[in-house]
């Protein structure tokens, strides 16, 4: 299982060799993993339907900070592929949350501060465009571009390595996000023949997208 964002946020694995976990841990861990595999592929009643069972997991403890992180891991879906808010669901719940997850709520946001950034996982902590492909977790390399995207500080090497990204795993929402993106700068900077070419791709993973 990869290391980011549901393990090092939710921390709900069990210990191997420890007591079994408790069945909440696991339905909650299961929901969530699911819930970001049907969110990046782009299966919005599939995504929803498991964010809401593994949510259903985690209050069920009424811990809020633990409702909170899942809040964290659909807004670092939605960052990852430029679908930007202000998080409501997190941010109902951040009284609650421990500095760790408000650190990151503020990275997610574009607002983390150097003790915010100290709080952070190590690949997150100040990430530049010439960095990203040093993140070898490629969720994590899509939400530290979406960030520097939303900071206005992505160079253009970083949109090429977003677009790889989501091309390599067959990631379809945060595709059609970042490919949107690319041909948009292509037809600013007068490039018609590139535009054509990402915007032949966009038509190509849509109609994958709607085909039965």
């Amino acid at each position: 299982m990869r290391a980011l964002p549901v393990a090092a946020l939710l921390c709900l694995a069990a210990c191997a060799g420890g007591p079994p976990a408790p069945e909440w841990k696991a339905n909650a861990h299961g929901a969530l993993e699911s819930f970001e595999a049907a969110y990046l592929r782009g299966d919005s009643r599939i995504a929803e339907q498991d964010f809401a069972r593994g949510r259903a997991a985690l209050a069920s403890t009424g811990r809020a900070d633990l409702v909170a992180r899942a809040e964290l891991v659909r807004c670092a879906a939605r960052v990852a592929s430029l679908d930007f808010d202000d998080c409501p669901g997190y941010r109902a719940l951040a009284a609650d949350a421990a500095p760790a997850e408000r650190a990151y709520a503020a990275y997610l946001a574009g607002q983390a501060q150097a003790a915010d950034l100290a709080l952070l996982p190590e690949h997150h902590r100040g990430v530049s465009s010439a960095g990203l492909a040093a993140v070898a977790d490629p969720f994590a390399r899509l939400v530290a571009a979406g960030v520097l995207f939303r900071q206005a500080r992505l160079a253009p090497e970083g949109f090429a390595i977003a677009v790889d990204t989501a091309s390599a795993q067959g990631w379809r929402r945060p595709l059609l996000a970042w490919l949107g993106v690319q041909e948009k700068r292509a037809r600013d900077a007068g490039d018609r023949e590139a535009a054509d070419a990402i915007g032949r791709r966009i038509r190509l993973v849509g109609s994958e997208e709607q085909a039965p």
